[in-house]
């Protein structure tokens, strides 16, 4: 082919295709290895769990047939439950069953594990979720306080205040919670996620009862449930808000020492426009990943505060089954919160590429 025949066969498009192929897969490339990756923590986590499962010194036989069983009727049930076949075909098994979505059936409450964890679980996202707004909010605010008045009366006081947050037992503050504010003062609602009065009277649309009670438009359920919820997600949130304060500190101080900070004061800018506009959206990225962490803590860790509060939660109910060594809801309650810690990882990988253009 001559050269003035290869210079008409030229187009735009024919020369954008290979570089367009390239822009594709730049970003394919990231994307697959993320989904490996996810793949490869949940397949680890499936192991993990299994293990514990059978490392457990419980003895799930004796569980469902109870202690004066006799020894035919063990050895049966030991038989049912594929005990009696080698490791690596229990665990095909255990990973059949979990990709086809059975988690097999409670003993203390003889439903699907599923089926109970999905009755739980949006009590426990209900209390962790208004904890995590008031932790982040009070934890980003007192950071920020405490950097910009770093070695000044207002850093001591919000430091002693951080660290009387993640010093003090949870249950404690609990317990002395309800003498103050519910005993005493009656400020707030007692145990449980609303006064006896008004169980059953709205629907379970969500299960997560300030959702279903405003859907219902039933105001005074609404009211009985917020003012339930408030004292154990104030105090969850004051936990989680030492955590977020020190680490928001730290970050701050990092970026007021830039010399772009300088450059900014130099220029006239105002301490508000310096802090706010320039230095805090610097860090936001890595308060993605604090809040995020916090917040998977709070749902999985928050069994002590559903314990002190008679919570109908995840964590009480996870609590409840390992007493009686009921294996199959152990199994699925640890899986579920892997589950949770790798969804909220994925979540503050797409929020860098939002806060962060460089990361796209």
């Amino acid at each position: 082919m001559s050269k003035d025949s290869e210079i008409a066969s030229w187009s735009p498009t024919s020369a954008a295709t290979p570089a367009k192929n390239i822009r594709y897969r730049f970003h394919l490339g990231p994307l697959l290895s993320q989904l490996f990756t996810v793949a490869v923590t949940l397949f680890g986590l499936l192991v993990l769990t299994f293990v514990i499962g059978r490392m457990m010194p419980s003895d799930p036989v004796r569980a469902i047939v109870g202690e004066d069983a006799t020894r035919e009727t063990y050895e049966m049930v030991y038989r049912q439950l594929g005990l009696d076949r080698p490791l690596w075909e229990q665990f095909f098994f255990y990973l059949r069953d979990v990709l086809s979505g059975n988690f097999g059936v409670s003993i203390r409450t003889g439903q699907p594990v599923i089926n109970d964890i999905l009755h739980v679980l949006p009590a426990t996202i209900e209390l962790a979720t208004l904890a995590i707004l008031i932790g982040a909010t009070l934890g980003v605010t007192l950071g920020v306080l405490a950097a910009v008045n770093k070695d000044r009366w207002p850093d001591h006081v919000v430091r002693v205040f951080s660290l009387m947050g993640h010093s003090m037992p949870i249950f404690w503050t609990g317990m002395i919670g309800l003498l103050v504010f519910y005993a005493a003062l009656g400020w707030v609602g007692g145990s449980g996620r609303m006064s006896d009065y008004y169980i059953g009277m709205v629907d379970e649309r969500t299960g997560f009862l300030l959702i279903d009670s405003a859907l219902a438009g039933d105001w005074e359920v609404f009211r009985s449930a917020l003012n339930h919820l408030i004292l154990p997600a104030s105090i969850l949130g004051y936990s989680s808000s030492a955590y977020i304060t020190r680490m928001t500190r730290s970050f701050m101080l990092d970026q007021i020492n830039q010399e772009y900070i300088t450059t900014a004061r130099v220029k006239g800018l105002s301490s508000r426009q310096t802090i706010w506009r320039h230095a805090f959206l610097n860090i936001r990225v890595q308060l993605v990943t604090i809040v995020a962490l916090a917040y998977g803590s709070l749902l999985e860790g928050a069994v002590l505060i559903e314990t002190v509060f008679s919570w109908p939660g995840f964590g009480q109910y996870l609590t409840n089954n390992m007493l009686i060594g009921d294996m199959n809801a152990v199994m699925t309650c640890v899986l579920i919160v892997g589950v949770i810690f790798i969804t909220l990882n994925l979540i503050s990988d797409l929020l860098y590429r939002i806060f962060d253009p460089r990361t796209r």
